[in-house]
């Protein structure tokens, strides 16, 4: 239903191995506390803040973490990155009959003896309110309602049955129907809010109640949020008795609570951080594998200065990103034109990456009726191209990244002006002024999360255009629209990726976004850590035997 958004802090992207190495000569040894390591709690930090603890009405990355923790889902995610039941005592598919032959009809069956944090029993009439009374409500300010839109009518012919029938076929159900992956919404406890209008502004949103081996305890505003084992979760209880996420949005200030030791984890680690391991001393040992994630710069083409795609490729010509990849992220790096990684299924070796070509991009331009003015600023049609640019705050390495831009992007008559905004201001709804949805730039960067099966219908549909979704591209190409609806029919993976064929070389041609390139996972973590073994699409979801 909504893909997530990282703020656009540029990671180490190594091989596709998985790496696990301690960072020092500690003389800690096998199975030793550290001293500062307080037993059984995790104290973690993402470097962003966050504007609600509810999944419906906030896409952020780190919300996401939390969440897998505490909300209630259908469905989650294994270690290979495919679908597992959580409160549905199965995924439904065509072979076990939750999909019936023409695609139109998804049975879930839902656990037995489910309870919410708060002991009362969760069953269908929640599933069935949430899609009714939260998604499907107009007052609330969902991101998008894409998928659930398709939903005609529901059958509930017991406490334990949802039968949902769709308009037309919906193969990314797996994903968006109530699953932990790509920010989704997770359930709603209907005993709680259905008093409500809408879920907007209810103090829910400020500890919501839910169904994972974990519940809120507390959140202090700008400083942490405190979770707990909750006592009513269906599998038991989790090793670790607490879990705090620490709001600390500048990424030194991260880096210097791990030295202090008031940290146990940090992800995700920006490259140029990471460089820095050796600083933390002993006691500290860090985890790479390839990311569903890739780091973008967006062009609203809405704008008249970035209309043309002709200035957005001339505009990626002059961007040296193997420089970048050397500069920012250390000489270890991914570079692709396309959005899915190289792992993913639907990835497409047929797209060519474009080289770095001031001299080329110059040339465009000229051909193209822009010219120089006075300051060397180009011009035309009373159009100058001087690009309003909006980033993220307390990066250096963001800010590292936005000078080389400048410097490149100066030599081919093309100026910048940049806007920092917090994270929390800058991927808020569109409804409370959200700065990227609000559309009042011309070019913004960040990462996006790359969905399980290929579907990148949220980021790039044309129906998908603010405040009707995430496409803040406000892109609308009708081959790559009709590849992105034909995706929904096709419930096999080789013909999704044909789909996706068609898209990324529709991307690629008309140029709304560039790729910088595709992210590493990489987590820095205290060595007595135990039993955390990551996915690339849920990170948090399998977090019953960690503990330290």
């Amino acid at each position: 239903m909504k893909r997530l958004a990282i703020a656009a802090g540029l990671l180490v992207v190594a091989g596709a191995a998985c790496t696990r190495t301690n960072v020092s000569t500690s003389t800690v040894t096998s199975g030793q506390i550290n001293s500062w390591t307080i037993p059984h709690v995790l104290r973690y930090a993402t470097s962003e803040d966050i504007s609600s603890l509810n999944p419906e009405l906030s896409q952020e990355s780190t919300l996401q973490l939390m969440s897998s923790l505490t909300a209630a889902w259908l469905v989650k995610w294994n270690h290979a990155n495919l679908p597992v039941p959580e409160i549905a005592t199965e995924v439904p598919t065509k072979e076990n009959g939750g999909v019936s032959p023409d695609g139109l009809t998804i049975t879930y069956h839902v656990r037995h003896g489910v309870r919410w944090s708060d002991g009362a029993p969760l069953n269908a009439d929640d599933v069935v309110w949430t899609i009714e009374h939260v998604i499907m409500n107009s007052a609330n300010d969902i991101t998008s309602r894409t998928g659930f839109d398709l939903i005609k009518h529901i059958d509930e012919p017991n406490k334990y049955t949802v039968i949902l029938h769709l308009s037309r076929p919906y193969s990314p159900f797996v994903v968006v129907f109530f699953s932990s992956a790509d920010a989704n919404p997770a359930i709603m406890p209907k005993h709680l809010l259905a008093q409500y209008p809408n879920i907007n502004n209810v103090s829910y949103n400020a500890l919501p109640v839910g169904a994972g081996p974990f519940m809120y305890k507390e959140w202090n505003r700008n400083q942490n949020v405190v979770m707990v084992p909750n006592p009513y979760y269906w599998r038991g209880q989790p090793k670790l008795k607490e879990v705090d996420f620490e709001i600390i949005p500048d990424r030194d200030a991260v880096f210097t609570q791990l030295q202090s030791h008031n940290l146990d984890m940090w992800y995700p680690v920006p490259g140029n951080y990471f460089a820095r391991m050796s600083h933390l001393g002993g006691g500290f040992t860090y985890l790479r594998q390839p990311a569903y994630l890739f780091n973008h710069m967006d062009f609203n083409v809405s704008r008249p200065a970035v209309s043309d795609p002709i200035v957005r490729h001339a505009l990626e010509m002059a961007i040296d990103r193997g420089v970048l990849l050397q500069k920012i992220a250390h000489g270890e790096g991914v570079l692709e034109e396309q959005p899915g990684p190289m792992m993913a299924p639907y990835y497409d070796p047929h797209i060519v990456f474009v080289p770095f070509n001031i001299a080329k991009a110059n040339e465009m331009l000229d051909a193209d009726g822009w010219k120089p003015g006075p300051d060397g600023i180009r011009e035309k049609n009373g159009v100058r191209l001087v690009l309003d640019a909006a980033s993220s705050a307390g990066s250096q390495d963001v800010d590292n990244m936005l000078a080389l831009i400048q410097q490149w992007w100066k030599q081919i008559g093309v100026g910048m002006n940049i806007r920092r905004y917090e994270s929390s201001q800058l991927f808020g709804l569109y409804a409370n002024g959200g700065i990227v949805y609000g559309g009042k730039w011309d070019v913004t960067f960040f990462a996006w999360g790359d969905d399980p099966i290929g579907d990148f219908s949220f980021l790039y549909a044309c129906n998908q255009i603010p405040p009707n979704g995430q496409n803040d591209l406000h892109w609308c190409n009708h081959a790559a629209d009709a590849a992105m609806r034909a995706l929904y029919s096709h419930y096999d993976q080789t013909q999704r990726n044909a789909d996706d064929a068609i898209l990324f070389t529709q991307l690629a041609r008309d140029l709304p976004m560039i790729v910088e390139y595709v992210r590493q996972d990489v987590y820095i973590y205290n060595t007595d850590l135990k039993n955390f073994h990551p996915n690339q699409v849920t990170p948090f979801d399998d977090f019953m035997n960690v503990d330290i």
